[in-house]
């Protein structure tokens, strides 16, 4: 019975941008080597963390959305786990509303990025005449 997961993970913040890609590559193709789906993925970047982990304050946040069997699930924490690049990770089942909840989601994102952003009004100046100066 193939079900619809969401992880986020936490990536140590002094990974360069190809190792970060690098990470998450990784975790994609051992989704899709699996027999799972990647539906969306996700950069939410680099952001401060609530309280210290492992004495770091940031970290690299990334989210994959994907569909596998319920047991890759272990298999994937496993490698989170082996990974010295991943400080924090969570994952969860979607339920029928999460689904609906997320689709919403990346179709107002999408949205955003595709409607045409308005023009900035243009700040004309007014031609100011100099005070007469007598010398």
């Amino acid at each position: 019975m193939i079900k619809q997961y969401e992880t986020v993970f936490i990536a140590t913040p002094v990974l360069s941008d190809t190792q970060m890609k690098e990470a998450v590559a990784k975790y994609t193709d051992l989704i899709k080597a699996n027999g799972g789906e990647v539906v969306y993925e996700e950069d939410w970047g680099l952001k401060q963390l609530a309280y210290p982990i492992q004495h770091k304050t940031s970290g690299f946040y990334y989210l994959i959305e994907f569909k596998a069997d319920p047991q890759f699930v272990n298999v994937l924490e496993t490698q989170y786990h082996r990974d010295e690049r991943i400080i924090r990770f969570l994952t969860v089942a979607l339920d029928k509303n999460s689904i609906a909840y997320a689709e919403h989601r990346r179709q107002v994102r999408a949205g955003k990025a595709a409607a045409p952003k308005a023009e900035e009004p243009v700040a004309v100046e007014a031609e100011v005449e100099p005070e007469n100066v007598e010398e």
